[in-house]
């Protein structure tokens, strides 16, 4: 018959001193994954979002690799119950063993006299009210929309939830393994309430409805680390499309976005099938979902085969050509190989995840914008790499404190340098004979050192010193690869710090944006009315960089006004009604109903410059003034909210309803956002 405990307890002096040890001993927790096997994990959870609480129940089966007399499962803050263990035995029924165990405020210790090579069950219901890992955004029972200030309309609630657990998180709201070494195959089933779509790893196979609910069951073929399970509940619309393989690549976005889809979305098919094909190697889960959500902790997420976003991202065509998504897209769906398929043993070996994406992200990126785009691209996180060496903050790339630029460029440029070393055909083969050796298992940089040394027949002891453990940043060498690119070359030679008659010409020539911009940012004052025939960037440049405008191009910078280019008429918007107080009214007419990006940057700017104007409109300033304080309310995006937090501090009219906002602020999961909300507030104090 089952042993059923219904609170975890200590029997007696000898399993507390046990205990005690435990605490002590590496072996109990950070050697378990070499002992203990997790094999597979059945999981159902329920979601009261109101309340913030997860109820579930999770069944794990596990083979003993070693005999040892206790394991652990990770649980953060969490009510345990109702545990079983049980062994299973090849014939006959299982057997259901008496076991101590202890439920302490991070892990459920489970105390046992575990035999090597066997496999065990292990049971148990828990409640959860998790602190991170698992967000509760605009859950306000029975609210479903709410009135914005001046009462004209409403908005909805975006009503979602959402996971990240990268680092040791999803332990706060599933039990589970923290240990990124120990690898499970997850199969989860998610009840919630209707009107709700339910989205987590795998496939769904199916949905049962219940008069309130609806639990949506999903398989996932293979293991992954408990990290990368993830979960989003929200309302959404999606696409599907097919890669050249056959895989299934569902795009998710908000109903009312429908035309943003397509430029948000656009190259994923593209990118895949270019993965596949540059990689090598099979993507090797069953489909790749994309779900975009409010108030994300970063760009994205690759959580296996399900990667969440931020919703900044979700644009229209406009906002295509100044802010895409193209870059994290092909991140994250790198990081599918590189970091979900291999995972890293230690934060020692991260850049073996950040570095890859990286690099991969670019070389996809390439394939659509060109070369150019890709040695851009390199020399930029070249300088980032020259600044952090000039502050005395560089770092060696297997350093686990490293930081995210060492981790991310440093490791892209790492990879570009090795395949000139070892050359492009060896390069490819190293990548695709270390994928295939190590899937669906943990690894070091040696293991992927091993390789390219393998197929290369080269001593790479030399170059993995200097590019990987030295914390100096070679600026020369990193250079004189990249001046291979003639495109580099033509950026590095133009230099108009110091006015020539040859930087006169630059603006009129062929050369590339880039360099044109670079004139542009030395010296706006060479900026003639001809140089405004340029295309969307340089005339982006223009509007960037020429703050006093001559009156003598008045009307040419005014056109930059009706630029396809969000960013190009925020700035040509505030530096021309900075420049002519006699036009300001012109300005905000002609610029009334734009909106700008997701976070409404040209919105919050105008109706800043139209309280600041006194002759325009002043019969509707009440009602411009409430507008902008009511996008500091949390119900907007962060983004939205800082915006109206910057410009309302700036213009000295954040009252009480604003500065209660940014009480609330300064506790946000965003820590960006919270750290940019305290900061205020002592300002304001």
């Amino acid at each position: 018959m089952a042993f059923w405990i219904k609170v975890c307890y200590i029997r007696s002096m000898k399993v507390l001193l046990q205990l005690c040890f435990c605490f002590i001993s590496l072996f109990c927790f950070s050697q378990q994954a070499k002992d203990v096997d997790f094999k597979s994990a059945k999981v159902h959870v329920e979601i009261q979002p109101t309340i913030k609480k997860v109820k579930g129940q999770v069944a794990y089966t596990l083979d003993i690799l070693k005999a040892v007399d206790s394991l652990y499962i990770d649980a953060v803050n969490m009510n345990i119950k109702n545990i079983e263990l049980i062994q299973t035995h090849q014939q006959g029924d299982p057997e259901f063993l008496n076991f101590e165990c202890k439920n302490n405020t991070k892990q459920l210790i489970i105390y046992y006299a575990f035999k090597q090579d066997k496999r065990y069950e292990l049971r148990m219901e828990y409640v959860a009210h998790p602190r991170k890992a698992m967000y509760f955004v605009d859950w306000v029972e029975g609210v479903d929309t709410v009135p914005i200030e001046n009462n004209i309309k409403e908005i909805d609630l975006r009503k979602q939830v959402w996971t990240q657990g990268q680092g040791k998180y999803t332990s706060n709201w599933l039990p589970s393994i923290d240990d990124m070494n120990d690898k499970i195959e997850f199969d989860l089933s998610i009840t919630f309430k209707k009107g709700f779509d339910v989205i987590t790893n795998g496939r769904l196979t199916h949905k049962e409805t219940q008069d309130s609910t609806i639990t949506w069951h999903y398989d996932m073929e293979q293991s992954m680390s408990s990290y990368l399970v993830a979960l989003v509940i929200g309302k959404y619309d999606k696409k599907i499309k097919h890669s050249k393989s056959g895989i299934p690549l569902e795009m998710y976005y908000y109903p009312e976005d429908s035309l943003k889809y397509e430029p948000t979305y656009r190259y994923t098919k593209g990118i895949f099938d270019f993965f596949e094909e540059e990689i090598g190697v099979p993507y090797p889960w069953q489909n790749y979902k994309q779900i975009p959500v409010k108030d994300f902790l970063y760009a994205g997420m690759e959580n296996t085969g399900t990667t969440i976003f931020s919703d900044s991202f979700v644009i229209d065509s406009i906002a295509f050509v100044d802010k895409n998504y193209v870059n994290v897209n092909a991140h994250e769906l790198a990081h599918q190989w590189f970091g979900d398929l291999v995972t890293e043993t230690s934060g020692t070996h991260h850049w073996l995840q950040e570095g890859f994406a990286t690099y991969y992200a670019l070389l996809a990126e390439a394939f659509f914008f060109g070369d150019d785009y890709y040695y851009w691209n390199l020399y930029q996180y070249v300088q980032e790499l020259l600044v952090q060496e000039k502050s005395g903050q560089s770092s060696s790339l297997l350093d686990p404190k490293s930081s995210s630029t060492t981790f991310y460029k440093k490791g892209a440029l790492v990879l570009h340098l090795l395949r000139e070393k070892i050359g492009n055909r060896v390069f490819r083969e190293t990548v695709k004979n270390y994928l295939l050796k190590y899937s669906f298992k943990n690894v070091r940089t040696e293991d992927f050192i091993n390789e390219a040394e393998n197929f290369s027949g080269k001593d790479l002891s030399g170059f993995v010193n200097r590019w990987l453990k030295d914390k100096t940043f070679y600026i020369d060498d990193a250079m004189e690869s990249l001046e291979k690119s003639t495109f580099i070359q033509e950026y590095l030679m133009v230099d108009c710090e110091i006015a020539s008659s040859k930087c006169i010409t630059y603006l009129n020539s062929g050369i590339s944006d880039e360099s044109k911009e670079k004139v542009i940012a030395q010296n706006a004052n060479l900026i003639k009315k001809e140089h405004f025939k340029n295309s969307v960037k340089v005339r982006q440049a223009i509007a960037r960089y020429l703050v006093e405008i001559p009156k003598d191009l008045k009307i040419e910078y005014e056109s930059l006004l009706n630029d396809k280019s969000y960013f190009t008429v925020e700035f040509a918007l505030y530096n021309l009604w900075t420049n002519f107080p006699e036009s300001r009214g012109a300005y905000l007419r002609q610029t009334k109903g734009m909106v700008g990006f997701r976070d409404k940057n040209i919105r919050t700017l105008w109706l800043t410059l139209a309280l600041l104007t006194s002759d325009f409109e002043p019969e509707n300033s009440q009602q411009y003034y409430k507008e902008l304080r009511d996008y500091t309310n949390s119900r907007y995006d962060f983004n939205i909210r800082m915006n109206a937090f910057k410009y309302l501090s700036m213009i000295k009219a954040c009252d009480q309803p604003c500065k209660n906002n940014l009480k609330q602020a300064s506790e946000h999961h965003v820590w960006q956002f919270s750290k940019f909300a305290r900061q205020l507030l002592k300002e304001f104090n």
